[in-house]
């Protein structure tokens, strides 16, 4: 039988204070807070640092509040299978995704997957950090990458095309770049931690390491930006599909792009047993996001050059 000081821990770490996960256990706090402190004592580490507005977990804290949720889901997920229950999607849901991509993308569909699920409860966080899921206790996270950490089990949900775009304000002020190494003298936008470009035409390669005309630590501002004809930003489809197709924004050096190694990911922590949850959010990402027009050709390609292919890096 697991310890039920176990189950406390991971309870105060859930509510994030001493009494609310007295009150959730039925317990008063004063013995909550006498149980925690004989759990550390018998442990011999401190799992919580007190302060006189809020708890926060310790690095040891941290570790063992993993070990314990990972073992209280193996409990329910065996109780479940023996008892036949049928394992439907219940609790609290955290998910994470970046900004931009959750706003377009996510939160326009959420009432599909909240008519399905009733029983969750959902916490939605955007954020363009890349986010520890374990230390944040996030349960699904969407992320734009072309590596995943072995710790985390990857779900594909499809390509991130990205191509260099300007507002056609800008390049009639300014000209059109005709080969990448013209871009330095340009007003070029990116957020922070985007930098260098990586960028491929072919088997030709180019990284440009540049300076962000505006700094910023958003990717919704840099589209702005670009749309407002502030100057020249390198975006995915996803982000920009809409204003190319009405060009509001034109490509830029058509056939240099972003390397295709860059996807759509819903990410969760590997786990003996994945909450029924979680389960259901990825199967929800899969059937409603439609990844097609995000790696779709658009006006400029025709320009690409024919023998890029053949040119060696």
């Amino acid at each position: 039988m697991l310890d039920p000081d176990y189950v406390l821990f991971a309870q105060v770490i859930e509510a994030g204070s001493l009494s609310a996960a007295a009150r959730a256990l039925g317990i008063s706090p004063a013995m909550a807070s006498k149980r925690l402190a004989r759990l550390e004592a018998r442990l011999g580490v401190r799992l919580i640092q007190r302060t006189t507005r809020r708890l926060a977990a310790t690095d040891a804290g941290e570790r063992f509040h993993a070990d314990v949720v990972a073992i209280l889901r193996d409990i329910a997920a065996a109780e479940a299978r023996v008892t036949g229950v049928r394992d439907e999607p219940t609790g609290v849901l955290r998910v994470s995704a970046p900004t931009s991509f959750g706003r377009l993308h996510i939160a326009p569909r959420l009432h599909d997957f909240l008519r399905a699920a009733p029983r969750v409860t959902l916490e939605l966080n955007l954020t363009d950090a890349n986010v520890d899921l374990v230390a944040e206790r996030v349960d699904v996270a969407v992320r734009i990458a072309s590596e995943i950490p072995p710790s985390l089990v990857a779900h594909r949900l499809g390509n991130s095309r990205r191509l260099l775009c300007a507002a056609p304000a800008y390049l009639a002020e300014h000209g059109q770049p005709r080969t990448p190494g013209e871009l330095m003298r340009h007003r070029l936008l990116a957020a922070d931690g985007q930098w260098p470009w990586r960028l491929v035409n072919g088997r030709r390669r180019q990284a440009i390491d540049g300076q962000s005309h505006v700094r910023t630590n958003s990717s919704e501002i840099v589209r702005e930006l670009a749309l407002s004809g502030v100057g020249i930003a390198l975006r995915s489809i996803w982000d920009v599909g809409d204003a190319l197709a009405a060009g509001r924004l034109v490509p830029v050096l058509p056939g240099w792009e972003g390397p295709s190694d860059l996807a759509i990911h819903a990410l969760h922590p590997r786990a003996p047993a994945v909450p029924a949850a979680v389960t259901a959010f990825v199967a929800f990402l899969r059937r409603t996001l439609d990844p097609a027009p995000w790696s779709a050709i658009v006006a400029g390609d025709r320009d690409r050059d024919p023998a890029a292919d053949a040119v060696g890096a």
